[in-house]
């Protein structure tokens, strides 16, 4: 279950990606990537991110922690980009915080080598939740301790932008072509065969249950929010029940 964690210091903005997190002290003396409820990319991004997340780490791959995170929007005074002080603001209340990694690096497919079972597993895993933000251009990987970490994954499950055509989505081929990991990756059957049979309907169910009921609130055409969280499962649960065609076809010479 996400630990309830509330931010007792805004540190500074952390300058990259569109929803730009802040770094953030937890009252447990920690530091966060702070993903805002109030951002541009809206709730649904921190649904992404709470799901996908969750499922990651319970398929045994290198997410960092994922907590509940309270933000007094007071804390914006500290900071004196008058934007930023506007999304702080706007995200008064309940948001999403990433374990933040000290002295980790961006992921650079030129500069790093990668274990082809863990490049496998991965690509496996951006296959299933559709997620479309792990170009090489922008990989969403860190590099900490020597090891790779997953983050960032706000831009997956898009079928929740449409629900009236989400079962459309459960079919559709995963596009690896600009994959960070697509040159490292190893045999892809074999990933299936182990994380597959993972994936479990309770597994799913497990990390659905995890999405705050903030963030599923008057979601047009479900009841409520246990409605919402059984159609993700759903959804995910189709997409695994095969054939799984989604899986991408790795022969082609990756090319720059």
């Amino acid at each position: 279950m996400l630990r309830e964690v509330t931010a007792v210091r805004y540190v500074t903005p952390l300058r990259e990606g569109g929803s730009m997190p802040g770094l953030v002290a937890g009252d447990d003396h920690r530091l966060y990537a702070l993903k805002w409820s109030g951002a541009a990319q809206g709730r649904k991004a921190l649904v992404a991110e709470v799901l996908a997340g969750c499922l990651g780490r319970g398929l045994g791959l290198p997410v960092p922690e994922l907590v509940r995170l309270d933000l007094d929007p007071v804390l914006a005074r500290s900071e004196p980009e008058q934007q930023i002080q506007e999304q702080m603001r706007a995200s008064g209340g309940l948001n999403v915080g990433l374990a933040f990694l000290s002295g980790a690096l961006n992921f650079d497919p030129l500069c790093f080598e990668v274990d082809p079972q863990l490049a496998a597993r991965v690509l496996w895993f951006d296959a299933l939740i559709g997620n479309v933000d792990r170009s090489w251009r922008n990989p969403n990987l860190l590099v900490a301790d020597g090891r790779l970490h997953l983050i960032d994954h706000g831009a997956s499950l898009i079928f929740h932008h449409s629900w009236s055509g989400a079962a459309n989505w459960t079919r559709r081929p995963y596009d690896a072509g600009d994959h960070a990991l697509r040159r490292f990756a190893g045999d892809l059957a074999a990933a299936d065969a182990e994380l597959a049979p993972r994936a479990t309907d309770q597994l799913l169910a497990a990390a659905a249950a995890e999405i705050p009921d903030e963030f599923l609130l008057d979601e047009p055409g479900f009841a409520d929010p246990a409605a919402v969280r059984a159609a993700y499962v759903a959804q995910l649960s189709a997409r695994l029940a095969g054939p799984r065609d989604w899986l991408p076809e790795l022969s082609a010479e990756v090319t720059r």
